[in-house]
């Protein structure tokens, strides 16, 4: 349960003053952490209280020099497993108001994201690195496009060409052929007419 009403006020402009004095001598991730949890706990408005709650973590840790450059927020973890999320901020109130675990799992998270984060500017350089080495053979502007697609998804077909070019079909697979003789994609089907016919990189 929220606190009452009348305490809402109070509550909060302590709170604030915490935040604003703890932000340069606590740990930025711990006062993220902390403060992501009194904000729920405080509970000052009647909806959104957690989504608010999240957003004040992630702007302590931008404000503190961890600019995740959008490339993820920390719900993105809270959503693999909501009762965890929710039993691990309940913890604190279960504990006579000890963090231990909550920090725990708060620091997890954002360890498992920033990991994560990791693995996927590591794949980035290497498709910057395989689109760089391809471009020297000469593609046009669609080709180049049809090739980042195929680095991010595995594959493409005759309509996702057509999409992601704006290009007539006969045009799309004119251009295909063209990167299956520069030995840059190949054809994968299990008959000339294959409706599910793909092409991948060599």
């Amino acid at each position: 349960m929220p606190p009452q009403p009348l305490e809402v006020s109070h509550l909060m402009y302590k709170f604030v003053v915490w935040i604003n004095k703890e932000i340069h001598e606590l740990s930025p991730i711990l006062s993220a952490a902390i403060s992501q949890f009194q904000f729920v706990h405080i509970h000052p408005f009647i909806d959104g209280n957690g989504r608010m709650a999240r957003l004040l973590s992630t702007l302590i840790l931008y404000k503190t020099g961890y600019e995740f450059k959008r490339l993820f927020t920390i719900s993105e973890y809270y959503d693999l497993d909501r009762p965890e999320y929710y039993k691990a901020i309940q913890s604190v109130r279960e504990n006579g108001m000890d963090m231990t675990f909550w920090l725990e799992y708060f620091i997890e998270g954002l360890r498992s994201q920033m990991a994560e984060i990791q693995d996927k500017g590591k794949q980035l350089i290497k498709q910057d690195n395989r689109l760089h080495k391809i471009k020297k053979v000469g593609l046009n502007h669609r080709q180049e496009n049809a090739v980042k697609f195929i680095l991010q998804s595995g594959k493409i077909t005759v309509n996702d060409y057509q999409k992601i070019t704006s290009c007539i079909r006969r045009t799309a697979q004119r251009d295909l052929n063209d990167l299956i003789k520069k030995e840059i994609i190949k054809e994968v089907a299990k008959s000339p007419t294959d409706p599910t016919k793909y092409y991948e990189l060599l």
